[in-house]
Parts: C-alpha cells; sequence; structure tokens
C-alpha cells in the first residue's frame, strides 16, 4: 500500500517541504533508505546521512536547519522520534486489525465472552468465564485460564500464558513467552527445615496501555493483587514478584528483578538487570542505574542511584573518579613522607 507525503502530513500533522505527492510504501533507516522509502532523522548524529539519503520522504524536527539540500520531501514536526512512533503504531494497527476469526484446532469455553472481532490463533487454550473484549487479538498457543478478563484492542502475543482470574485492561500488549499469574514465591519456614508451601489466592492486574516484553514473568499475589498500573512497560526478561506495584508510566528494563510486596511509583526508569528487594518503597520519579542493588526505600522523589548497595548517583560518580586516582594519589604520599622525613633528619 502506497502513501503520499500529503497523507502523511496530515496524520503526524506536519508542515510538508517538498513534492506533496512522494509516494512511499514502506520505512528505512536514514542511513540505508531507498527511494520509496520513509525515514527520520531525530539524532542529530545521523545528520549526514540527510543529504545522502535516498529515502523519498523524511521526517525531520521543526528546528533542524538545513546545511545542503535535500533529495526528498520533508516532513517537519515538534519532534521526529514521536512522529516516526506514530506511524509504526498505525502501520501496526492496519496490519492485526486484519486478523479475526477463530483459527482450527483451538479450545474455547462454552462459556467464555468473545467480542466483536476478536481473533483467536490455532492452538490456544481459553477457559472457563473468560471474557475477551472487542477488537482482542490472542495468538497460536497461548493459554487463558479461567475466569481471566482481556480488555478491547489488546495483544497475546504466541506462547503467552495467563493463568486463572487475572485481569488485562485495554491496549495492553504482551510479547512471546510471557507468563502472568504465576504462584508467587511463598514458603514458610519449618523447624525441620523444611519449607512449607503458602497457596497464592490472589491475581494480577495489569491496567490500560501497558507493554510487557517477551519472557517476562509477573507473579499472582498472595492475596489481594500483584498490579502493573495504566502506561507502564516492562521490558524482556524481567521478574516480578508477588504483591509488587509497578507504578503509572514507569519503565523498567531487561533482566531486572522487583521482590514481593515492593511498591514503586509512577514515572521510575529502571535499568537493565536492576535487582530491587523486597518490602520496600521506591518514589515516583526515582531513577536507577543498571546492575544496580535497592536494598532499602527511596523516599525523596526524582532520586538518581546506582551502584549495590545503591547510592545517590552524582556522590557515587565522584567517589569512582577518586579511586581512579587513587595510585597518583599514594605516590604522593609517599613522596611528601619521604620529604618529611628529610627535614627532620636534618633538623636532628
Amino acid at each position: 500500500m502506497t502513501f503520499s507525503a500529503s497523507q502523511i502530513a496530515m496524520l503526524i500533522q506536519g508542515k510538508l517541504e517538498g513534492n506533496p505527492d512522494a509516494g512511499v510504501n514502506s520505512f528505512g533507516k536514514i542511513e540505508e533508505a531507498k527511494n520509496g522509502q520513509l525515514a527520520f532523522l531525530a539524532n542529530p548524529k545521523y545528520e549526514e546521512f540527510l543529504y545522502t539519503t535516498e529515502a523519498s520522504v523524511i521526517i525531520i524536527n521543526e528546528s533542524q536547519e538545513l546545511k545542503q539540500t535535500v533529495k526528498g520531501t520533508l516532513i517537519r514536526v515538534p519532534d521526529a522520534y514521536t512522529a516516526f512512533a506514530t506511524l509504526l503504531t498505525k502501520y501496526q494497527e492496519m496490519m492485526t486489525q486484519q486478523l479475526s476469526g477463530i483459527q482450527q484446532p483451538s479450545y474455547i469455553s462454552k462459556t467464555a465472552t468473545l467480542g466483536e472481532q476478536v481473533f483467536v490463533g490455532a492452538f490456544a487454550y481459553i477457559g472457563e468465564n473468560v471474557v475477551v473484549e472487542k477488537n482482542a487479538k490472542i495468538f497460536p498457543h497461548c493459554f487463558i485460564g479461567d475466569n481471566v478478563k482481556i480488555g478491547s484492542n489488546t495483544i497475546i502475543h504466541p506462547g503467552v500464558k495467563i493463568y486463572h482470574s487475572c485481569v488485562l485492561g485495554k491496549n495492553v500488549v504482551v510479547h512471546a513467552g510471557t507468563i502472568i499469574g504465576s504462584d508467587g514465591f511463598g514458603f514458610a519456614p519449618q523447624a525441620d527445615g523444611s519449607f512449607k508451601k503458602v497457596p497464592q489466592i490472589g491475581n494480577v492486574m495489569v491496567e490500560d496501555n501497558v507493554e510487557i516484553g517477551a519472557n517476562a514473568t509477573i507473579d499472582r499475589a498472595t492475596m489481594g493483587s500483584t498490579i502493573i498500573r495504566s502506561g507502564a512497560k516492562l521490558d524482556n526478561l524481567i521478574q516480578v514478584a508477588h504483591n509488587v506495584e509497578v507504578g503509572h508510566n514507569t519503565v523498567i528494563a531487561a533482566q531486572a528483578g522487583v521482590s514481593g510486596s515492593t511498591k514503586i511509583g509512577d514515572n521510575v526508569m529502571i535499568g537493565g538487570q536492576a535487582g530491587i528487594v523486597g518490602h520496600i518503597n521506591i518514589a515516583d520519579g526515582v531513577k536507577i542505574n543498571a546492575q544496580s542493588g535497592v536494598s532499602k526505600s527511596i523516599k525523596q522523589a526524582n532520586a538518581a542511584v546506582t551502584g549495590s548497595p545503591a547510592h545517590d548517583y552524582t556522590s557515587t560518580l565522584r567517589s569512582q573518579a577518586i579511586s581512579r586516582k587513587l595510585p597518583e594519589l599514594e605516590k604522593r604520599i609517599q613522596e611528601l613522607e619521604a620529604m618529611l622525613k628529610q627535614l627532620l633528619s636534618e633538623k636532628v
């Protein structure tokens, strides 16, 4: 399908510079794009390619100043990266909206309720009293347990397992291999050294507009709910333990782990491989650097921490800078000691 530059400009509310009839039918990186493709420039590091790209249409920032002539048609917007993301989202929606109906073989309980334009892929299992709202897409080899609710326009990618009684809101995306609602890690130590399992009778609640990456695990609550608030984005290979609460618009990068009953505020940013202990609170807007180990609550909003155990980010950088100078400082101390020793011997 081909779109003109004027159609694209209208969709992203941009200003056209060049041929409004220039057509594109695919996307390309600005350094590789060919004729008939759409590219974008958001990072100044790639500005040189703006003048060499063969792309027919390029989305750029309003503030971008041209140093040379550009071959393609330009569309200026306040934020090129966001505009390009909007286009990709629309394109993806067009592709997924074409999917509807129920592929066979699949199992759908007679007590399940499916809304309009729902897609169920082959080898999917949908249990008792499940509710799947309109335009939701459940891809092949998914397991949807009893009493699960899936909101409208939610996409469940292949191989996802959602255990019983969990609730997913609208416009949620869950990527392949993720497990939602497996038992929390609850075991009571016994006098003989063994561990008695504590039944996990809660659920997981995922609010609207959440995206969860591939092969993530979100444990059900012991009682109540493990909650992922609206707008949160979780990367691949993340572990969220029982009764955790992840705040609105919080982002967590790959291989991070959050222990049980920890409450994470809104707009928090957690780097890859970070580890957070249980039963603590993370204030709104906190930034946790990659591979940090957070062992106590962070009460100051918008704080930035790094290291293990995690400390203030700026102070840690200063400490690291000083530690790199330790060999030089040691040498200077030895020189000063030698000078002091000589001065004392001269006085004697």
